[in-house]
This record gives structure tokens, C-alpha cells and sequence, in this order.
């Protein structure tokens, strides 16, 4: 279905459906006064680049072209669908629309507007049963919500269209069926927001402090599951009804400065129980407390990769852990950690992906160990891995608690050789043998080691000189065990 995208209006959400669009295969046509616009259209590109394509595990279509056009018209002619982000002023958009529909009166017009119900855009328009809202979140290349909000004057036809539009360029089209001033989310945005101002101007906390109160605490259980899912969960196996009978009276305590609410009538409260059960109910609650488990895990430990939020708290409590002694004398002890929940694949077990990531960080801890350090680096050496074999040899679970071991099996000048093997309950799961060359930084080739570092292996390699040699050590892939 791809085609071809008109986008009036090239900032910051203008430039997020450019983006969507282009990435998504169909081709973008612009129009956009601001001098800057080109730049800044094509910053927001580079960035979607370097992120939306990594979402999917396919590749996606071929990007698409895009054009600047110098008027309205020039940018809608032979559009297959027109994307309006103009400043949020009706008369600006009234103008605009006017312009769209008389250069291509057939074509969708979909506002990313935050306020303005449809009814009021479609005001005056020539083809008002074109015209609906399709309002974005920031980033629009990245989010996929978009609250598709039709009038009644929008023929079921327009409304089918845009949402199989939305979806092929992979946003979730949610179809707020009714017209209330900025539709759904905002709504719910804007109360936190006016909530926020009065923590702020009553001295009760900083914006600091609030942003901490979303980011480590709801506002991670929403990105998973939202409000009334979340709150099921917490009224138990009894779930939803039982949640709103527990708290419900807390809507009348003076919490906070918005205390206009509705009564929790019986008939309130079976719409709302009802319509979580049909959301729901095909989940126990335990089953519905480990998806949310799972996916608290992976968001957190996503999170850990970009020491941000939630995940930097997790970052400074892993590095104030106390880390053992080391002991050259035996295999030295260079990773032990339980298996978190996001290594497991379709068959319940670690996949081979983590496994050699286990083994990577267990190689890493005893570069450390060697001195290969951020010193080290900084002084212009390093080691890279040119070699690698792994052996499983047994199943790993979620939540098993693994230590992996380091042997140094051989060192040359410029090279050494490095038995890893993995345990869970004592019992070998599985090995891996890697080779390491020391590298010169600035030549990118082998190097001997610093003097520090060479002193460092050496007692190693003395020390492990007199140890059983390992049961599949320098073995090929197809020998025996």
C-alpha cells in the first residue's frame, strides 16, 4: 500500500511522520517555510535511522524519497495521504486545509493536533468528511500510538483508510469514538501535569523529585500494562472489582487538587469490571504478575544498557556490590549471577546468544583481572578476542545461579589462551575457549602486552601451569566427548 505522503508542517512532529513514512517505504513530499526546515528534517531522519530499523528482526522496505515543495498545493498534488502539523491556531489550520482540498479534494487528511476536535477542523471545508485527527506522541518514528478521531461527518470508507494507513506504517491506530478536547491521552497528561504544578508551587517536591516518582516507580508498570491492567493486578486473585471496593473511597479524601470525580456507583463500578475482565480475564492474576515480571525485567535491564533511570539506580547498586578476592591459584572465579529472565528463548532455556555473552563478560572480568583495564586502554592497548569455541552441555533456566571460572591454559608474547567454564549447582553446563591477542590501540595489530600487564599473566600462567588440563580442551566442533 505504500505511496506517497504529503507533510505540511516539518517540525518536530511534522518531521516524525516524515521520518515514519520515508522509513516505512513511501515517499515524502514537504512543505515547511522555516529557512531551516531542510536541516532540521534532516536531523530527525539521521536519528530515525539509527533507531526505528532496529526495532524490527526484518528488513524493512527501501526508503522512500522526499521532496521540499515551495507551497501547499505544489506538496499535495498527487498525494495519496497529507499529514497536517501546523502551529495549533484554527485559522491557520482552516487556511491550510482550504489550500489541500483544492489541489487534491480527494485526499485524507489526517491533523496531528493535540486539542481541536475534529468537528472544529472540518469547519468550512469544502470535502469536511476528509479531514479527521490522527494525533501523534514524540517521537513519532518511534512511538506507535496515534489517536485516530473521526466526527460524524467521516464516512466509515475515510475512517477504514486511515487506519489501514496508520498500521502499514506501523502505529497503532487507537479510535477514540467519541469527540472530547484532547481526545484521550492528553487528558490523562494533563492532569499529572496540573497535579505537578502544585507539588511544585506548594514547595511539597522538585521537578526532579516528580520525574523520579514516574520514572522508578508507575510509570514503569504503564509502559507495560497501563492503568486498569495494573490495577487488577493489585486488587489480587478477587482482581479488579475487589481493587476498586479496597481504594475506591480514596477518590473522596482531598489527595489531590483534582477532586472533581465521579460517584463509584454499581453501575460504574460493573462497566469497569466487566470491561477489565474482557481486557484481561483469559489471565490468572499469578500468570498476569509474571508477564508483568518478564516485562519489568527487560524495560529495567534495557534501561541498565543506556545507565538511565531505573536502570542507573541498578548500574550504582552492581557496582557498589563487594567483588571477591582473587585467587590465581585455581580457576579463578570471574562471573557468578543469576540468569535474568530476558535470556531465555521460545524452548525455557538460555539461548546461545547469552551464553557467549556470559562467557564475553566472564573474558572481560579477567582482562580486568590482567590489568587490561581503563588505564590500560587509555595508554593505547587493549585485548580483542580472535577465536572462540563453546560447548553446551547442559540446560540453563531463568533464575539458575551460574559461576564461570577462568583457566589460563597458554601465553605467548603476543597472544594467550583462556578456559571459561560455566556451572550451575556444581555441574558443567557449559565451556567456552577463547584466544586473546594484546592489541596496539593506534595500529589495530598484535602487540606484546604492557609490562605491567606481561608481569600480571605470567604469575597467572605459573600458577595454572600445574592444573588438570580441561576435559575438552582445544576440541573441534563434530569431535567426541
Amino acid at each position: 500500500m505504500t505511496g506517497t505522503a504529503a507533510i505540511i508542517g516539518g517540525g518536530v512532529i511534522g518531521g516524525g511522520w516524515a521520518a515514519r513514512f520515508r522509513l516505512m517505504g513511501w515517499d515524502v513530499r514537504v512543505f515547511d517555510p522555516d529557512p531551516e526546515a531542510e536541516r532540521k528534517l534532516g536531523e530527525v531522519m539521521a536519528n530515525a535511522r539509527r533507531s526505528l530499523p532496529g526495532l524490527h528482526d526484518a528488513a524493512l522496505p527501501p526508503e522512500g524519497a522526499m521532496t521540499r515543495h515551495a507551497t501547499v498545493a505544489e506538496a499535495v498534488t498527487g498525494a495519496d495521504w497529507v499529514v497536517e502539523s501546523v502551529p495549533e491556531r484554527l485559522e491557520i489550520k482552516h487556511r491550510v486545509y482550504a489550500e489541500i482540498q483544492a489541489a487534491n479534494p480527494g485526499v485524507i487528511v489526517g491533523s496531528s493536533t493535540s486539542g481541536y476536535k475534529p468537528s472544529e477542523l472540518q469547519e468550512g471545508a469544502a470535502v469536511p468528511g476528509n479531514i479527521l485527527v490522527t494525533h501523534p506522541f514524540n517521537p513519532v518514528y518511534l512511538l506507535p500510538l496515534a489517536e485516530l478521531v473521526p466526527s460524524a461527518a467521516n464516512p466509515p470508507d475515510v475512517v477504514t483508510r486511515a487506519k489501514a494507513v496508520l498500521t502499514e506504517i506501523g502505529m497503532h491506530p487507537l479510535h477514540v469514538r467519541a469527540e472530547i478536547d484532547a481526545h484521550i491521552a492528553d487528558r490523562f497528561l494533563e492532569a499529572v501535569w496540573r497535579e505537578a504544578l502544585w507539588l511544585i508551587k506548594d514547595g511539597v517536591a522538585t521537578t526532579e523529585e516528580i520525574d523520579d516518582a514516574i520514572r522508578y516507580g508507575f510509570g514503569l508498570r504503564w509502559a507495560q500494562m497501563g492503568l486498569f491492567e495494573t490495577y487488577r493486578i493489585a486488587g489480587g486473585e478477587a482482581g479488579m472489582r475487589h481493587f476498586i471496593a479496597q481504594f475506591g473511597p480514596c477518590l473522596s479524601w482531598p489527595w489531590t487538587k483534582l477532586m472533581d470525580v465521579p460517584d463509584l456507583t454499581e453501575d460504574l463500578i460493573d462497566t469497569i469490571a466487566g470491561q477489565s475482565d474482557a481486557q484481561s480475564g483469559r489471565h490468572t492474576i499469578r500468570e498476569l504478575e509474571r508477564i508483568r515480571d518478564n516485562n519489568l525485567v527487560a524495560m529495567m535491564r534495557a534501561l541498565k544498557a543506556q545507565d538511565w533511570g531505573a536502570g542507573a539506580l541498578l548500574n550504582a547498586r552492581d557496582a557498589a556490590l563487594p567483588k571477591p578476592a582473587v585467587d590465581i591459584a585455581g580457576p579463578i572465579p570471574v562471573m557468578d549471577r543469576a540468569v535474568p529472565l530476558d535470556w531465555t528463548d521460545y524452548n525455557g532455556h538460555m539461548n546461545e546468544a547469552r551464553y557467549l555473552q556470559a562467557f564475553s563478560e566472564s573474558s572481560d572480568r579477567f582482562m580486568e583481572i590482567i590489568g587490561v583495564d581503563a588505564a590500560c586502554i587509555a595508554a593505547g592497548m587493549s585485548c580483542f578476542t580472535a577465536e572462540t569455541h563453546l560447548r553446551h552441555l547442559g540446560e540453563v533456566h531463568a533464575g539458575d545461579a551460574i559461576r564461570v571460572t577462568a583457566q589460563l591454559l597458554e601465553s605467548k608474547p603476543k597472544t594467550y589462551r583462556l578456559w571459561l567454564e560455566m556451572t550451575v549447582g556444581g555441574a558443567v553446563a557449559a565451556t567456552c575457549e577463547q584466544t586473546l591477542i594484546h592489541v596496539n590501540l593506534e595500529t589495530r595489530r598484535a602487540s606484546e602486552p604492557l609490562p605491567a600487564v606481561a608481569e600480571r599473566i605470567a604469575a597467572i600462567a605459573a600458577a595454572h601451569a600445574g592444573l588438570p588440563w580441561p576435559e575438552g580442551a582445544g576440541r573441534a566442533i563434530g569431535q567426541g566427548r
